[in-house]
């Protein structure tokens, strides 16, 4: 019993933490994860990532729905950017046996120093709204990058936040305030797929995840609600933290597998 109200104690910490950065730009997945992995070893890494989205899906709702009551929402976009990851986190968790993530990540890489680069050179960028295409143009924007980082969501899952982040800012024209706000809402997608998955192979841990899930969501709270206070220059730098704790972490993966 004592061993089991440690670990309680220390994954109800780390899940605040991963609440709180999540909220703001996303990336909450990079704390949650692996500290859980090395909380609880004696599981299977399944059971690991089914446990970890129930607490990431409250905060992430908890999230999007303070950001909807301040934020204009663009529906059309929103939806099909929402259906497309969906389905295809589905599909990323299902040909997760079935790709070697050691190929991947790579290239995940050496794109998220190109995004760190060009965010911290480029001081503009998400700092205003900018709308270069059409509705049509970015519905089909956003279902074609919805599609992508939902797979890889099912596939990998860290930074999905960010990620979305950066398609809503750099693709779509959103500012960051917009941009994590519309994340938050394809996110939501993305954890429930994952767990309709991970929940209908039993590799839920209930007893842990419902206590993270309460930390999540008052990190949440306090995550978005600082971000909304202090706006799009303090959301940039922010992403900008994680995005280079995201490059350390896939540098980590790559360099340990070879």
């Amino acid at each position: 019993m004592t061993n089991f109200i440690q670990e309680l104690i220390l994954l109800c910490t780390v899940a605040f933490c991963a609440g709180f950065v999540d909220a703001i730009v996303g990336g909450g997945g990079l704390l949650q994860t692996p500290a859980t992995l090395l909380i609880l070893p004696h599981y299977p890494v399944a059971s690991i990532f089914g446990t970890t989205k129930i607490p990431s899906l409250a905060g992430t709702s908890v999230a999007a729905y303070k950001y909807a009551k301040q934020v204009k929402l663009n529906y059309k976009v929103l939806a099909s950017c929402v259906l497309a990851a969906f389905f295809a986190a589905l599909l990323g968790a299902y040909c997760v046996s079935l790709i070697d993530n050691a190929v991947i990540k790579p290239v995940i890489l050496c794109i998220l120093i190109a995004v760190a680069i060009y965010t911290f050179f480029n001081k503009q960028f998400g700092i205003q709204q900018h709308k270069a295409h059409s509705v049509k143009k970015q519905v089909l924007l956003a279902a074609l990058f919805g599609f992508i980082i939902g797979f890889y969501d099912g596939l990998i899952g860290p930074g999905t936040g960010s990620f979305l982040i950066l398609v809503f800012v750099a693709v779509l024209g959103f500012d960051f305030i917009g941009a994590s706000a519309h994340a938050k809402i394809v996110n939501i997608a993305t954890n429930v797929a994952a767990l309709i998955y991970f929940g209908s192979t039993g590799h839920v841990l209930f007893e842990y995840a419902i206590p993270m899930a309460i930390f999540n969501i008052a990190g949440s709270y306090f995550g978005a609600k600082l971000a909304l206070l202090k706006g799009n220059k303090f959301v940039r730098i922010f992403f900008l933290i994680v995005v280079f704790g995201t490059i350390l972490r896939f540098a980590w993966d790559v360099l340990k597998f070879n």
